[in-house]
């Protein structure tokens, strides 16, 4: 494991955002879904792609608050440009569990 410095982790802006639109997104060479997060008045609504097919509908999703990184560079994945990054964890079987916040918290608070 590489170690970083504490200024390093302060680069990145890990924001709390609610799911407001979940679609399927048969373009993508691994199964996904677009993705479109709120996250408060000083960042937006977001969108973004994310492989959470195998744990997750969209129709369980939207309304859930997510941990995600803000501050990449936009990123071309196929049709859609991906403005954030959603975190979760893999399990040993390949399905990602998305990383949430225990309870709910205002939209754009920052990890820290």
């Amino acid at each position: 494991m590489q170690t970083i410095s504490w200024q390093d982790f302060e680069m990145v802006e890990l924001r709390v955002g609610t799911l407001v639109r979940v679609e399927p997104f048969p373009e993508a060479r691994r199964p996904a879904y677009k993705v479109w997060a709120d996250f408060g008045p000083e960042i937006g609504v977001r969108k973004s792609s994310a492989q959470i097919t195998d744990l997750y509908r969209p129709e369980d999703l939207v309304g859930r608050q997510i941990v995600a990184v803000v501050n990449f560079p936009p990123k071309q994945i196929g049709p859609i440009q991906s403005e954030f990054l959603l975190t979760g964890f893999y399990r040993p079987d390949g399905a990602v569990v998305i990383a949430i916040p225990e309870q709910a918290v205002e939209n754009g608070a920052k990890l820290g």
